[in-house]
């Protein structure tokens, strides 16, 4: 496969599964701030810094109001990783691969790309945000179920399978890190009614609330909810299942080129640092810490598949 196309491929379903977590990530933020009376300005400033956008943010606001980050991080074209930004990208990749991609698939990201267009025309009130919300990462399963349902498995599945594992992995970290930014109003907080309404929004806003709940074997505390969203097996938006599917899709192709590159190593080295962990450890060396290595890791494996695979040429 030329490069270009296995790039267009990985980008585009990278920018769809952006634009799906940006709104989760708004979510947890919006939900997080309900929970609490006074200043939501650092809650919505804890979602700008946790999205990585704070200096694009800073150049244009000087307050962090619901109102502000809302249209900033959903609607501004000003930043780069904006909802209507990234599905705006999606398309323009999609185009560029569309030889590589079923009537279905296209389809569906041409329709999901005009939906959020006329939807993200004007600001958001409040009492629209959730359904709003809920459009965005409706359509973007809309066009991972056309994926899964029409592409054959083959390399351009696997490299748009691979855009998907690594944001994806990405963005469930940094809404780890949501809570972690949004502190409680001291130490002695830890452990309270009020720290565990916390971790049960950040469960719900990554559609894992009935899940945990589901299997019964979790108590509903902080380190229970973290050791799901990080550690479990079963749950297709936690770290280690992220992790452990871009080992096996990279694994596809190293068969189907015959030969293996230096991304190969570095998945090896992030599952297997998943594995050696427990939510113990984690929590002893720092959640914050323990998030934020992940995250570094993990663009760092995404660099070195683009380079790998010559994505530019």
């Amino acid at each position: 496969m030329l490069g270009k196309t296995a790039g267009g491929l990985y980008w585009m379903f990278r920018f769809l599964e952006r634009s799906e977590n940006i709104a989760r990530l708004i979510e947890a933020g919006f939900r997080i701030a309900l929970t609490r009376s006074n200043d939501t300005a650092s809650d919505w400033k804890s979602v700008v810094t946790t999205a990585g956008v704070r200096r694009g943010y800073d150049a244009i606001y000087d307050s962090y109001t619901s109102e502000n980050v809302v249209d900033f991080l959903l609607r501004d074209t000003r930043n780069p990783s904006s909802a209507i930004t990234v599905i705006d990208k999606a398309r323009t990749n999609a185009r560029m691969v569309r030889t590589a991609l079923t009537t279905e698939v296209w389809e569906a990201v041409n329709e999901n790309w005009m939906a959020m267009k006329k939807a993200l025309k004007s600001p958001i009130p409040d009492t629209e945000l959730p359904a709003l919300l809920g459009e965005v990462r409706r359509h973007s399963a809309l066009v991972r179920g056309a994926l899964h349902g029409t592409m054959l498995r083959n390399d351009n599945y696997d490299f748009a399978r691979i855009g998907t594992a690594i944001e994806r992995a990405d963005y469930t970290a940094r809404i780890i890190d949501v809570k972690y930014y949004t502190l409680l109003p001291s130490a002695n907080f830890v452990g309270s009614p009020l720290d565990n309404v916390q971790w049960e929004t950040v469960l719900r806003s990554v559609s894992a609330h009935r899940s945990f709940r589901w299997l019964g074997d979790g108590e509903m505390t902080s380190s229970g909810i973290a050791e799901f969203l990080i550690l479990d097996s079963r749950f297709p938006r936690s770290l280690y299942f992220a992790s452990k599917t871009l080992r096996e899709l990279l694994a596809y192709l190293a068969e189907d080129y015959g030969e293996r590159h230096a991304c190969h190593d570095l998945i090896d080295e992030q599952v297997a640092n998943l594995r050696q962990h427990t939510i113990r450890s984690i929590f002893d060396e720092g959640l914050h810490e323990f998030i934020s290595a992940f995250i570094r890791q993990n663009n760092a494996l995404g660099a070195q598949i683009e380079q790998d695979y010559r994505f530019n040429k």
